[in-house]
């Protein structure tokens, strides 16, 4: 049987359990694996900041783990802070992604550290990826956000109603063409990325420098943006609570998020308990 030296896990409906927190068992699984050697990546659409209490919690800087944040955008080593790799969006793209969301009249949001960048601080889905991120909200004029936002980021988020969001979403893609990934994570969240950001394309650079193969690896997920690592690792495993996509390509299916899914993955596949 391959020896499994990776795991990377998707945080919402995946590590986390429906109260957003880690069970005591997974995360005893998850530290005893570590004790042993294996390696922890959290993999995530939130940005890096965002799932800095995830990793504090299980002590990824203690036994160097990784953090893949913005859906593969930025992979960091937790150990020393470092970005193993960043694929950001071109600064020269800054402001016309911004047009973009004034003449759609849709209020937008970016990034700058622990900081989430926005064109109205009171828009209540601004306000949720504030509260899951534990991200503070700063507002910023329209022309002040031209003028400061001149380096390059992770990524957009156009904010609004999913129906409203729904009519705006073909128009961006239309507008900005096939150098930019145009999806929505949620009806009321319009990712704008760089085109070919994903999970299973960053993994693939972070075993270039772990020096392990994909054999290795296992990956578990339960979202579309999963599907990609879930096809690309050696164990692509599916929670319970996946959505149907996840489930058929997976090649093995655990127990949901609130029943210590990723915990059983670690006993029985890195831990060797049945």
């Amino acid at each position: 049987m391959m020896q499994y030296e990776m795991i990377v896990l998707d945080l919402d409906g995946t590590l986390t359990n429906r109260d957003k927190i880690i069970t005591p068992r997974t995360k005893a699984d998850l530290i005893e694996a570590m004790e042993r050697g294996k390696k922890v990546v959290l993999a995530s659409g939130r940005p890096t900041y965002g799932v800095m209490p995830l990793a504090r919690e299980l002590r990824l800087a203690d036994y160097g783990g990784y953090i893949l944040s913005y859906n593969g955008g930025v992979i960091m080593d937790c150990r020393t802070e470092e970005m193993v790799f960043a694929r950001m969006l071109p600064k020269g793209s800054n402001h016309r992604i911004m047009e973009l969301a004034l003449q759609n009249r849709v209020d937008f949001l970016t990034y700058d550290g622990e900081v989430i960048l926005t064109s109205n601080e009171e828009n209540p889905y601004a306000k949720i990826e504030s509260s899951i991120n534990h991200l503070r909200l700063h507002q910023l004029e329209i022309d002040e956000f031209f003028a400061k936002v001149d380096f390059p980021v992770p990524k957009f988020l156009f904010v609004d109603d999913g129906d409203y969001l729904a009519s705006v979403e073909p128009k961006v893609k239309a507008a900005l063409g096939r150098d930019f990934s145009v999806y929505r994570s949620e009806p009321y969240f319009l990712e704008i990325l760089p085109q070919g950001v994903d999970k299973a394309q960053s993994l693939e650079r972070l075993l270039e420098v772990t020096g392990l193969k994909r054999e290795q690896m296992i990956a578990c997920g339960d979202g579309y943006n999963d599907l990609t690592m879930i096809r690309f690792a050696g164990l692509g495993v599916a929670m319970e609570n996946a959505v149907l996509p996840v489930r058929k390509a997976a090649d093995y299916i655990t127990a949901s998020n609130n029943e210590d899914g990723v915990g059983l993955v670690v006993e029985k596949f890195m831990l060797g308990r049945e």
